[in-house]
């Protein structure tokens, strides 16, 4: 049958369209691709902006695609998987250099399959992107250039490229950062029969200049789609004595989308913390807690959430809620803790006021001289201005060695710019309150590597008898204390604060009772000797005492300080060094009657906070029963009202002492008998 011209030229097309897609597929086939190389090469080092290059065997071959459920036609259509070995990816051109350093990274074999059919969307879809033994080193200078950004093309491009998972094999991941001097080496290699991780890593190295040791384990397949599965890992991280562990998941890290894991945390001190999560956190005994941690990763940070964490720190235990936010200008802190019970000793390292073996413990060296008693340890005042805080805390009890009356601790913790205020910092005591409000300007606006600190603090209604417990209880059944102080310094810590400070300092007792063990209670190893010089440390009903200094440049001198028991009257006067840790103070005796005093002329209390002495002027000749020394009176006792009023109204001794100290004293006319003072 002879075919007409029209079949002939149709038949002859068909043949061609069927010829082509075999040829083009024989070609594939067979083609070596290894003479592509040096286009692709020079193709792809054009389009990172840094060298590239495939130096081993480059191959393709076609694999008919793995599906689950009922196939179509398009999962019969063979898919492109290429193979590239001994693949290179150097470093841009304002970091070249010679040897290894010259390379960002280094796979020794590559591989991945290809959506055709994606191609026609311009789209650039790869199902599985799998590295063998990665070698990656990542590089920052000083001046802040690095290896691992890539530059933004000015146009757009019109392909996209969708990434779905990347399976890892053994490789190594090293970091050189000389802006927070760090060297990292990560070594990861893969885990047999295990059906949770498919990889294990061990990290070593130093970060932001401590020595950090760590390891982990992660899935063998990280899924990078849009709804992937969550990719399991768990990681163990050891730094400063400090530890931080994690055991959950990561979703989507392409877009750096979720973390929910356990985190516990322990170390000798929270501030310890720092290198490991760059957060600002105070000083502490050792601690540890537990928690839920959730964070949504962003380039700059993200956010973070600490939920239902809880533990302890010291003797005392915390739990509550923190949110950390990588916002600008500065990262931010926020949340409610809470503690059921505080020991008051774990307050110690927030002002460098604990012992050298807790200093030892939480990585501090013990910087307090000898004879010394305010801490001398300094704030690490430079790390303020990296974090913004807002944080409540409150204790429903706090104790300490000794049975100490605090039923309630509340305080709010605001941290702005460097600037640091707790306001409120409220306790309640012995059935009274003291309030206070505190700010610490470690900001360097005011005073450079320093502080400038403002305290306002009042006393009211601290009943002796709960106060100190141990005292008897029908001697000390009615006496109040109360009292204020603002004061306000410069420093960089509590020795130089209160060795620059400025202000006034007032304290009233009305009723109580007064011996060596009411002073050893207080830590008042002066006051004992001078009790015991006095009256050999008898137990002494104490009517009112009322003292009132003025501060200045840390010197405390006495405005007006009398004291008034059943047996006698003090007044005192003089200084209090604050800055020398000194005492110069003069105590002058006014006998109410003959069985009192054995020694009846002024005792001068010199020497240092840490060793007092007590001394009598033997040259004062006792004064006779009957005899009145009127007060010294330097100033009025106005100020001191106000913690009058604030006792009980009925019967007040304080009241009727400082009404009868603002009457100037009158000299007895000869031949009439002398008036008492009191």
């Amino acid at each position: 049958m002879q075919l007409s011209r029209r079949q002939k030229i149709a038949l002859a097309s068909t043949a061609v369209l069927i010829a082509l897609p075999v040829t083009a597929a024989v070609v594939l086939l067979n083609m070596d691709w290894n003479r592509a190389k040096p286009w692709l090469n020079a193709r792809a080092s054009d389009a990172l902006g840094r060298p590239f290059a495939i130096e081993g065997d480059l191959a393709l071959t076609w694999q008919q695609p793995t599906t689950a459920g009922q196939k179509t036609w398009r999962d019969y259509l063979p898919w492109p998987h290429l193979q590239a070995k001994d693949v290179r990816l150097g470093n841009p051109n304002a970091m070249a250099d010679t040897g290894e350093q010259a390379q960002l990274a280094s796979v020794s074999q590559l591989a991945f399959s290809l959506n055709p059919l994606a191609l026609l969307d311009k789209k650039i879809i790869i199902p599985q992107l799998r590295f063998d033994t990665p070698q990656v080193r990542l590089l920052r200078s000083k001046d802040g250039k690095n290896n691992w950004t890539f530059d933004k093309q000015d146009q757009p491009s019109p392909w996209q490229l969708e990434l779905q998972s990347v399976v890892f094999s053994k490789g190594t991941v090293t970091l050189d950062d000389g802006v927070s001097k760090t060297a990292m080496r990560a070594d990861v290699d893969t885990i047999a029969d295990d059906a949770r991780y498919g990889i294990a890593w061990t990290l070593s190295g130093t970060y932001r200049g401590e020595t950090v040791k760590g390891g982990g384990k992660a899935g063998g397949v990280l899924s990078l789609q849009r709804q992937g599965t969550p990719f399991p890992i768990q990681a163990d991280m050891r730094a400063s004595g400090s530890s931080v562990a994690i055991e959950g998941t990561l979703t989507r890290p392409t877009d750096l989308a979720a973390l929910d894991v356990r985190l516990k945390l322990s170390g000798p001190s929270m501030a310890r913390l720092y290198p490991l999560t760059g957060v600002l956190l105070p000083e502490t005994p050792h601690f540890s807690t537990e928690g839920h941690l959730t964070g949504t990763l962003a380039p700059r940070g993200g956010e973070w959430v600490y939920d239902q964490f809880s533990g302890k720190v010291g003797s005392s235990d915390i739990q509550g809620k923190l949110a950390f936010s990588a916002s600008t200008p500065r990262k931010r802190l926020t949340g409610e803790v809470h503690s059921r019970l505080l020991q008051f000793s774990d307050l110690g390292p927030l002002v460098g006021a604990d012992s050298s073996a807790s200093k030892k413990e939480r990585g501090v060296p013990s910087t307090q001289p000898a004879g010394r008693v305010l801490p001398v340890e300094t704030f690490k005042t430079e790390r303020w201005t990296s974090l913004d805080a807002d944080v409540r805390y409150t204790a429903d009890k706090i104790t300490r060695d000794a049975e100490l009356p605090i039923s309630k601790l509340d305080t709010h913790v605001v941290l702005t710019d460097g600037v640091l205020s707790l306001a409120p910092l409220n306790f309640n005591v012995a059935g009274g309150t003291l309030t206070s409000q505190i700010k610490l300007d470690g900001s360097g606006k005011v005073i450079a590597n320093g502080i400038a600190a403002e305290l306002k603090a009042s006393a009211r209604h601290l009943h002796i008898q709960q106060l100190f417990p141990r005292l008897p209880a029908l001697q000390a059944s009615v006496g109040e204390i109360n009292g204020d102080a603002s004061l306000s310094a410069t420093g960089n810590s509590v020795a130089t604060l209160l060795g620059s400070s400025n202000g006034e300092v007032r304290a009233l007792i009305n009723r109580g009772s007064i011996s060596k063990l009411l002073l050893e209670e207080m830590g008042l190893n002066i006051g004992s000797v001078v009790l015991a010089k006095l009256s050999g440390d008898k137990q002494v009903r104490l009517n009112c005492m009322a003292a009132d200094f003025a501060v200045t440049k840390g010197l405390m001198r006495t405005r007006q300080f009398i004291v008034d028991t059943d047996d006698a009257i003090l007044n005192i006067d003089g200084t209090v060094n604050l800055a020398d840790e000194r005492l110069d103070l003069t105590l002058r005796p006014d006998s109410k009657g003959l069985r009192i005093f054995s020694l009846r002329s002024p005792l001068y209390v010199h020497g240092t906070f840490s060793k007092p002495d007590v001394s009598v002027d033997k040259g004062v000749l006792a004064l006779r029963a009957g005899g009145a020394l009127a007060l010294a009176v330097v100033a009025p006792v106005a100020a001191l009202l106000p913690l009058v009023n604030t006792g009980p109204v009925e019967d007040s001794e304080c009241a009727a002492l400082l009404a009868q100290a603002r009457v100037k004293p009158v000299a007895p006319k000869p031949g009439k008998p002398v008036r008492k003072a009191r």
